[in-house]
C-alpha cells in the first residue's frame, strides 16, 4: 500500500475548502475580445473620403521626411519620387503597398492557451510603458528599478483582462541604458507567458529583441507567427527618423507587427482643427504603413497614433478631452476604409494622483475607444500624470475597468433567455429573486460585481475603516503579488536567454552612467 492509501480519507476540508473553492481568484486570461457593440462613426462615406483626400494631396505635394539613407534608396526602387530626404508618394503607390497589410492576425504566446486574435472587431488590452516613475506599494512616487518592473509584469499576468504584458511598464534605472532593453525583454518573457511588447529604441536593440524571441519561440516560428509588437513614433508634422525606421525594418524583416504610430499634440504639431489633426495624421500613418510592405510585402502591421490635445494655458498635454474621442472614432472609420488593424491609447489621466480626475480622464477614454472598435488597445493600465508615472492602485483598477468594458462590449447575453424569463411567473408580483433557483445559478455571471469599487451602505464602509479606492486598490495589489505563480520557462530556453543577455552585455559599452537618483 502506498502512503496516499495510509492516509485517513476526509471531505476535503468540508464546508470551508468548498467556500475557498468557490470564492478562489481565477487568474486565467480572458480571450481576446471580439467587440459586438454597434460603431460609432462619427464621419458620412463623403467626409471619410475627404479626409483621404487630404491625406493623399500631403503625401503627393508636401510630401514625407524621411532621414534615413536606407529608407530613401528603399523608396527609389519602390517608384517612388525622392528629392533630398523629402519623399513624394503617389496615392496608387500608397494604396497599392497597404493592400497587401494584413487585415488580421493571431498572436501567439508563450502559453498557447494566451493567443488572441487582432483586427477587424477583435481587440486586446495591453498596460501602459514607458514611465520614468512610479507611484508605488505605499504609494510613493519614486524612479523605478528592474524589481518594480518585474513587479507589474507579475501583476498584468493575473489580470485577466490584459492580455500582454508589455514591455517597460516602468523604467529600470538601476540598469544602463544601452543594456535596459535586454533585461526589460526577459522580464517581459519570465514573469508572463501572455504575448508582449518588443523595444524599439534603437535598430540594434530592435535586433537584440528578435534575437531573444527567437530564442524563445524558434526562428522558424517567428518568421511565420507573430509573437511581439514594437512601436514606432512619428515626429510630427510629417517625419520619420533614422531610428525608428531602422527599428521598423527588424521587426518587419522577422515578420513581426509594428505599430506606425505619429505622435498627436493637437494644436502644436497638427493643425487647430480635429479633421485637419486626422487628415495629417492618417498621411503620416499611410507613409509609414506603406514602407512597412517595401521591407516586406505582407509583413502584419497596425495603423497606429498617440492622441492629446494642448493646453493653450501651459502648453501641456491633456488627456480625456472630447476632441480626442471624436479623433479616435475618426481614426478607426479610416482604418477601416483602409483593412488594416488600428491601435488607441486608453485610460489615459492627466492627473497627479489617483483622484477623481484620473477616474473621470480614464473613463472617458475607456468609452470612446471601445465604441470606435479600436484593435490594440495600449496603456490600459497604470498611466497618470501625462505618462510620467505608472500608478500601482491605479493598474488594477484600470485592470479591473477593461473587465467591465470587455463584458458591456461583449453584449447581451441571450443563452438562458427563456429560463430566465420563465422566473417571472414564479415569483409573481411584489416578489423577489434572490431566493430563486435560477438566481443562484446565475448570480455570478450575470451581472458584473467590481471588486475594487464599495457598493455597501456609508454605515458599513465607515464601520470598516472609510477606506477610500486608493488605499483599496494597494492592498488588493499586495495581495494579488501575494499569490502570484511563476509560469516558469523551459530551463534550456531559459538559460539560452540568459547566456545572450549576458554576451550582449558583455559587448554593449555600459557608457551610460546609471542614474543614481533613485
Amino acid at each position: 500500500m502506498t502512503d496516499l492509501a495510509l492516509k485517513p480519507r476526509s471531505r476535503a476540508g468540508g464546508r470551508s475548502a468548498r467556500r475557498a473553492i468557490r470564492t478562489a481568484r481565477d487568474f486565467t486570461m480572458l480571450p481576446g475580445l471580439k467587440n459586438n457593440l454597434p460603431l460609432c462613426e462619427v464621419m458620412d462615406g463623403a467626409q471619410v473620403e475627404k479626409i483621404d483626400n487630404a491625406s493623399m494631396d500631403i503625401l503627393e505635394n508636401v510630401g514625407v521626411q524621411f532621414r534615413d539613407p536606407i529608407a530613401l534608396e528603399d523608396w527609389k526602387r519602390a517608384g517612388a519620387k525622392v528629392e533630398g530626404e523629402l519623399v513624394y508618394l503617389d496615392r496608387g503607390l500608397v494604396r497599392e503597398l497597404i493592400a497587401t497589410i494584413p487585415s488580421d492576425f493571431t498572436y501567439h504566446a508563450r502559453n498557447p492557451a494566451n493567443n488572441v486574435r487582432l483586427g477587424g472587431r477583435h481587440s486586446i488590452f495591453v498596460p501602459m510603458t514607458g514611465a520614468p516613475f512610479l507611484r508605488d506599494l505605499d504609494d510613493v512616487r519614486r524612479n523605478p528599478v528592474l524589481e518594480d518592473l518585474a513587479m507589474f509584469h507579475k501583476l498584468a499576468h493575473m489580470m485577466p483582462a490584459l492580455h500582454s504584458s508589455a514591455h517597460h511598464i516602468v523604467e529600470p534605472y538601476d540598469h544602463p541604458i544601452s543594456q535596459r532593453h535586454l533585461r526589460i525583454t526577459y522580464s517581459s518573457m519570465k514573469y508572463s507567458d501572455k504575448t508582449f511588447m518588443g523595444m524599439t529604441t534603437s535598430p540594434k536593440n530592435a535586433e537584440d529583441v528578435m534575437d531573444m524571441c527567437a530564442i524563445l519561440f524558434g526562428e522558424d516560428f517567428i518568421d511565420n507567427n507573430p509573437v511581439t509588437t514594437g512601436n514606432c513614433n512619428g515626429n510630427s508634422p510629417l517625419v520619420w527618423d533614422e531610428t525608428m525606421l531602422g527599428a521598423m525594418r527588424a521587426f518587419c524583416r522577422r515578420n513581426q507587427p509594428v505599430l506606425c504610430s505619429p505622435f498627436v499634440l493637437g494644436g502644436a504639431n497638427t493643425p487647430a482643427s480635429v479633421p485637419a489633426t486626422v487628415a495629417q495624421l492618417n498621411a503620416e500613418a499611410l507613409s509609414a504603413l506603406a514602407y512597412t510592405q517595401v521591407i516586406r510585402k505582407g509583413a502584419p502591421a497596425i495603423y497606429g497614433h498617440y492622441l492629446s490635445t494642448v493646453s493653450m494655458k501651459s502648453g501641456a498635454p491633456m488627456a480625456g478631452t472630447p476632441e480626442i474621442s471624436l479623433m479616435n472614432f475618426m481614426i478607426g472609420q479610416m482604418a477601416r476604409y483602409y483593412g488594416v488593424p488600428w491601435r488607441t491609447s486608453n485610460t489615459l489621466g492627466g492627473a497627479k494622483t489617483f483622484d477623481a480626475q484620473a477616474g473621470y480622464e480614464s473613463a472617458t477614454t475607456l468609452s470612446a475607444v471601445m465604441h470606435a472598435s479600436a484593435n490594440y488597445i495600449w496603456h490600459s493600465a497604470g498611466w497618470n500624470e501625462a505618462g510620467m508615472h505608472c500608478s500601482v492602485a491605479k493598474f488594477v483598477v484600470d485592470a479591473e475597468q477593461c473587465a467591465m468594458a470587455y463584458r458591456m462590449a461583449e453584449g447581451p447575453k441571450w443563452d438562458d433567455f427563456d429560463k430566465a424569463v420563465s422566473a417571472v411567473p414564479d415569483v409573481g408580483p411584489g416578489g423577489h429573486y434572490l431566493g430563486h433557483p435560477h438566481t443562484q445559478e446565475n448570480f455570478q455571471q450575470a451581472f458584473f460585481m467590481p471588486e475594487l469599487f464599495d457598493n455597501n451602505s456609508i454605515e458599513q464602509w465607515v464601520a470598516e475603516g472609510s477606506v477610500e479606492i486608493n488605499e483599496r486598490a494597494l492592498k488588493h495589489a499586495r495581495n494579488l503579488l501575494a499569490e502570484y505563480q511563476e509560469p516558469k520557462l523551459d530551463d534550456a530556453k531559459n538559460e539560452e536567454l540568459l547566456d545572450y543577455i549576458a554576451r550582449r552585455e558583455r559587448e554593449i559599452p555600459a557608457a551610460d552612467e546609471l542614474n543614481q537618483s533613485y
